[in-house]
């Protein structure tokens, strides 16, 4: 299945604001990153490697982040 197709009325002849939704428009529905994959071949291990390092550095982010949170609760002391 393909991705959405993007498309932008330009209203008041608003050129500008026309071209910066349909570039915002075209990097949220996926477009360039598929491109930029797509320009050169990897191998389907480099593509598993790639996918297992980032699983593992956003399971860290998420470690982190909820350590802090943690940390910030103990911290605080309740008023009398």
């Amino acid at each position: 299945m393909g991705k959405a197709r993007v498309s932008v009325k330009v209203r008041n002849g608003d050129i500008n604001r026309a071209l910066k939704q349909f570039k915002r428009g075209v990097i949220e529905s996926g477009h360039i990153l598929e491109l930029k994959e797509k320009k050169y071949h990897t191998k389907p291990t480099t593509k598993r490697r790639r996918q297992k390092e980032e699983a593992i550095r956003s399971e860290q982010i998420h470690r982190l982040k909820n350590d802090e949170l943690d940390s910030l609760t103990k911290t605080k002391k309740k008023r009398k």
